[in-house]
């Protein structure tokens, strides 16, 4: 149940019988400080002004109209006007009561699912033949938040992983593994020392050079022998993959591969057409589209090459392809990718091209979730003290090795089993949870000492947070299908509590809209915060009667499912105790 659109309703309605089409200026957003009203209507000067009237009288008519006409369900407790124009809304106890109780009878916390719409996510793509390393954290964990929250919502989401799997590249290996092809062990870092030693012989040694290209166009034409090398290329690099996937808790399975290779047989149709249609032409061998949209310094339209002078098809052809394939086959109603900011502009122009040609409809939505890079403290790339790039697997073990060294020194008692699993679940949260709590468009600064801290927006903190509540079931000896008795708010502490769990479904909305999972982040770190007050200032088990204790032992069952189900759309695993 969102909130925010019932009471949205409730001033459109307000708004369309006083001052008719005003109210798209104004909203109502939840109150920044939760001592000062539930809800607020955003500042009214701009169409106070407009309708003749100053802000605080029009802030009180629609308040009147609103208590008197718009609130017969009773959500509204009371409107307070505010100068210069605020419009504090606090809601009815009895019935966020009402609403808890029903979010606790219901799997989905009230949430109501959406209609339905087919979305294609694009994320994590990491390149074959090398290990994923730390800059492929960002694009995968955030691309699979909002794969979690969209399916949770009741989209039908297809999840793409864009493997870099196609080009010179391969015949550089294949023309090298000749050599090694009769070995079965050969394994990723295998593949890394190959692609390096491929590499220098093909800046090296012409005739080489020459036998890697002639394996790429084999690899293009279907050659059996050259199809099945390349194959055993990427079986083991995703075999690595796969298991680093798994230890993040990312839902990417070997069926959700959709690599440069699937979209190759399309390219030459797509420059054809382009060409039929004018949209491209040909200069100097190559075959180019013009875009009047993105200009040179000189002022003239940038020219975007689809075909290079030798035949050769680059990324943005790829992108074109890879767009139209996903409309056509998917009938996608959107399409999400997260690539990192460096690549928009390569994007909005393949975008372009595919609009103007017609290969997606403007009524399907091309989104770019672009997001920064991961800094050391000095405010540099992440590297490794030697300066080179850090592998993902090592920044994990790292994660867990630190991990394991603090829950032991907070519950030395803890037998080695269930160390281990607690060092897991913690340590890898603890970098996701990093990641994600940050503005994804914004670079942010790796720390571990923050970022592993019980204290403040970590995933420890909030963790620990569901470990206390589960104690609290412990220790009162029961579930939560044993409760019998209803909720009441009594309290300022029940009740900001209270208002808080009922804004999960609009913090959904919002990270499924934007694709901001610090705003799920950000939601449960003040709701852990808030439960952490109540906790302090409401006794539970030891309440003034068995009718109070029932009502906040059910307000701590529902913080609990909403902490987990909220870590749930990141990735992020809990723990009965640590």
């Amino acid at each position: 149940m969102d909130v925010r659109n019932i009471l949205n309703n409730k001033l459109e309605q307000a708004f369309q019988a006083l001052f008719l089409n005003s109210f798209q200026k104004v909203s109502v957003r939840p109150s920044a400080r939760h001592n000062f009203g539930d809800y607020q209507v955003n500042s009214i000067m701009g169409v106070a002004k407009q309708n003749g009237k100053t802000p605080v009288e029009m802030a009180a008519e629609l308040a009147n109209y609103i208590e008197s006409r718009a609130n017969d369900d009773g959500v509204i407790a009371k409107l307070e006007v505010v100068a210069p124009g605020f419009i504090n809304i606090f809601l009815n106890p009895d019935w966020l009561a009402n609403r808890l109780s029903a979010a606790l009878a219901d799997p989905r916390l009230g949430v109501e699912r959406v209609a339905p719409q087919t979305i294609v996510v694009d994320y994590s793509s990491p390149n074959v033949a090398k290990e994923m390393h730390v800059g492929h954290l960002r694009s995968t964990i955030i691309g699979d938040a909002s794969v979690r929250t969209l399916t949770f919502l009741g989209h039908k989401v297809i999840r793409a992983n864009h493997l870099g799997d196609w080009g010179t590249q391969f015949g550089m290996l294949i023309a090298f593994l000749e050599q090694a092809e009769s070995r079965d062990d050969i394994s990723l870092s295998d593949l890394e020392g190959f692609y390096r030693a491929a590499k220098k012989r093909y800046d090296d040694d012409e005739a080489f050079a020459r036998r890697a290209r002639q394996y790429v166009v084999r690899l293009q034409q279907g050659d059996e022998w050259c199809r099945k090398m390349w194959r055993k290329l990427v079986e083991i690099s995703m075999a690595q993959n796969q298991r680093n996937y798994d230890r993040l808790n990312v839902t990417l399975k070997p069926q959700h591969i959709m690599g440069e290779s699937l979209y190759n047989d399309m390219l030459p149709g797509i420059v054809d057409d382009l060409l039929k249609r004018g949209i491209a032409s040909e200069s100097d061998g190559a075959v180019v589209v013009y875009l009047d949209d993105f200009r040179n310094k000189e002022g003239e339209p940038m020219g975007v090459i689809v075909r290079k002078s030798d035949g050769g098809y680059l990324y943005t052809t790829t992108d074109i392809a890879c767009a139209k394939y996903r409309y056509e086959h998917f009938h996608a109603d959107r399409m999400i990718y997260y690539i990192d900011a460096r690549q928009h502009q390569h994007l909005m122009m393949a975008w372009e091209i595919v609009r103007k040609a017609g290969y997606v409809p403007e009524s399907v939505s091309l989104e770019h979730h672009m997001f920064g890079m991961m800094l050391d403290k000095q405010g540099r790339p992440f590297k490794t003290r030697e300066g080179g790039t850090v592998k993902l697997s090592e920044l994990l073990d790292e994660a867990v090795v630190r991990a394991r060294k603090l829950v032991a020194e907070k519950s030395p008692q803890l037998p080695e089993a269930e160390l281990d699993s607690l060092a897991e679940i913690i340590g890898i949260g603890a970098v996701k949870y990093a990641d994600l709590s940050k503005n994804r468009t914004t670079d942010y600064i790796f720390d571990w000492d923050s970022m592993l801290s019980f204290e403040g927006n970590t995933a420890p903190y909030i963790q620990y947070a569901c470990a206390r509540i589960a104690s609290i079931f412990r220790r009162a000896n029961l579930t939560v299908e044993q409760l019998e008795g209803e909720i009441s708010l009594n309290t300022d502490r029940e009740r900001m509590l209270a208002v808080r769990l009922l804004q999960f479904e609009e913090t959904l909305q919002l990270v499924a809209r934007e694709g901001t999972p610090h705003v799920m982040c950000a939601y449960l770190y003040d709701l852990a915060g808030l439960f952490s007050r109540f906790y302090t200032d409401c006794p539970i088990l030891n309440s003034d009667s068995s009718a109070l204790r029932v009502s906040r032992l059910k307000l701590v069952a529902l913080t609990e499912r909403t902490l987990k189900q909220g870590l749930e759309t990141l990735g992020i695993q809990t723990v009965e105790r640590m």
